[in-house]
């Protein structure tokens, strides 16, 4: 292997599945595998095959599906030997098969937990790795809690795995306890003191607790790791793993700091991360590092007005380089008039047809009221200014919808524009909602691509009214909608006529309007 290549080991379907809501299906994890695999992860391990029937299914599978390339499919077993047994079997179709076995070598591990001296625990070790090693030609050992094992006895440890077998040695600092200088001393001192160590190749699996995960792999790795173990959006037991898009990212922009790199696509992390969060439903909050919604979201005007002037004033890697199409200008109070002269610009409005300040007054006053400003609002801050009427082109004036168990969702509206009557129009859907938007596009005729659809009750019992707030996406913008009613579909049509409306205020006056790219992270 080249010294300057990192191995990067998933462990998104086992440590990662731990902490998730529920257990996956094998299909399940077998889609995330397939979307691992063209993110370009060296190592997948799939599972725990002794833990249930249906780990073992799911290792296999996973193990099949890579049996002539792809990458390295690898399970978890304790020194035990049926774990080992069955992980080695459940690997086996793959072409790159893997057992990783592990026990725990701190005081409070072989002393509590296990109740063995430390001479025991190394006599398992080397029973154990050889056993591995008969069956699969690739063997990993982990040293459960490594980060606070005594050096002296972890030295011991990691060069009896290796004279066993183990062509892996994972340092794992399981509880999340070390700092990344400690870690770092930890890594140095095993290269230095283990006279076997160049027949291995050392790992690190380092957790979350006290947020220093992704830094103690990094500093690992500078200090001559050359596998990481991690997850895709950090999810793992507790606080969780080192996150992979933060360790691959950072591995991929400070390459002049770490002077190495992985085989990782890394554009293909943001579908990566979206997929994973979707499964296993465990979101990701908006300020995460590299995949969170506010990630390359700007709403200071400052940092605004730099990003417009140059990217790189405020971004140190671009949206595209992890999947994104561009970053987002979020509309807020802190918005300077910059963003605000160049959204408009962008949706077609020239500076000469506006009073710059006068709209930037209004807007300040709305971002006030409602938090975040949308293109929409903001085109009718500016029409106001501008024109007296701003009425309602279309106006829902007749709604019927049918569904149910064994029935075809059906919609039927009817739709007066500027007061005079059009012709009714009907459609068909996957559900009342679909059918609905369908029959109003019919009659509108706009290309309208909903991005998000919630609906809140705001008042309280079975009669409540509810909200319904859609966000959706046309060639003239970015547009949310907004609508009340005792029927939710109801308020999903005024919502969406709400929409419609605004689109027609656009076109009202004439504008040549550009297409706004919708960020959806």
């Amino acid at each position: 292997m080249k010294k300057d290549k990192v191995i990067v080991f998933d462990t998104t379907l086992r440590d990662g599945e731990q902490a998730a809501p529920a257990s996956l299906s094998v299909d399940q994890k077998l889609r995330i595998a397939r979307q691992l695999a063209r993110l370009g992860v060296d190592v997948i391990e799939a599972g725990f095959p002794i833990s249930s029937p249906g780990d073992f299914e799911s290792v296999s599978t996973i193990a099949k599906e890579f049996k002539k390339e792809g990458p390295g499919v690898c399970g978890l077993a304790r020194l035990v030997p049926k774990d080992i047994e069955a992980c080695a079997k459940a690997v086996k179709p793959a072409a790159w098969p893997r057992v990783h076995t592990f026990i725990g070598t701190s005081a409070i591990h072989t002393e509590k937990k296990l109740r063995k001296s430390e001479d025991e625990v190394l006599a398992f070790i080397r029973d154990s790795v050889k056993l591995a090693r008969r069956l699969c030609a690739d063997v990993e050992f982990s040293a459960e809690d490594a980060g606070r094992t005594d050096i002296d006895y972890l030295c011991r440890v990691v060069e009896t795995a290796i004279k066993a077998g183990a062509s892996t040695i994972n340092i794992p600092d399981t509880v999340g306890y070390t700092a990344p200088e400690q870690f770092g001393s930890i890594i140095s001192q095993l290269f230095n003191r283990v006279p076997n160590i160049d027949k291995a190749i050392i790992s690190v699996h380092c957790h979350n607790d006290l947020g220093m995960a992704t830094a103690n792999s990094l500093t690992a790795i500078s200090h001559g790791a050359r596998q990481v173990e991690c997850t895709v959006n950090g999810i793992g037991e507790r606080a969780g793993n080192a996150a992979l898009e933060e360790v691959v990212m950072a591995l991929k922009l400070r390459g002049d700091f770490f002077k190495v790199q992985t085989g990782v696509n890394t554009r293909e992390i943001m579908h990566t991360s979206k997929m994973v969060r979707e499964i296993l439903n465990m979101p990701v909050q908006p300020n995460k590092a590299i995949v969170g919604s506010n990630a390359f979201a700007h709403s200071s005007g400052i940092h605004q007005d730099g990003v417009l002037k140059a990217k790189n004033t405020y971004e140190i890697m671009t949206p595209q380089s992890v999947g994104l199409k561009d970053n987002r200008m979020n509309l807020t109070s802190r918005s300077g008039s910059h963003i605000i002269k160049t959204r408009l610009a962008d949706l077609g409005y020239p500076a000469t047809d506006y009073d710059l300040q006068a709209v930037y007054a209004k807007f300040k006053a709305l971002a006030d009221k409602k938090g975040t400003v949308y293109d929409d609002d903001l085109v009718t801050l500016m029409e106001a200014a501008n024109h007296d009427d701003m009425k309602d082109t279309f106006t829902l004036e007749y709604l019927n919808v049918s569904s149910g168990t064994g029935t075809v969702p059906t919609a039927t509206v009817r739709i007066s524009e500027d007061g005079n009557k059009i012709t009714p129009a009907s459609a068909c859907g996957y559900g009342a909602v679909h059918a609905m938007t369908k029959a109003i596009d019919k009659i509108v005729g706009y290309r309208i691509k909903i991005g998000d659809f919630h609906i809140d009750a705001i008042t309280e019992g079975q009669d409540a009214l509810a909200r319904v707030t859609i966000r959706a996406s046309a060639a003239e913008g970015s547009f949310v909608g907004n609508g009340v009613s005792m029927d939710i579909v109801e308020a999903s049509a005024f919502a969406y006529m709400d929409i419609i409306n605004k689109i027609a205020r656009m076109k009202k006056f004439g504008r040549k309007i550009k297409t706004v790219t919708i960020i959806d992270s």
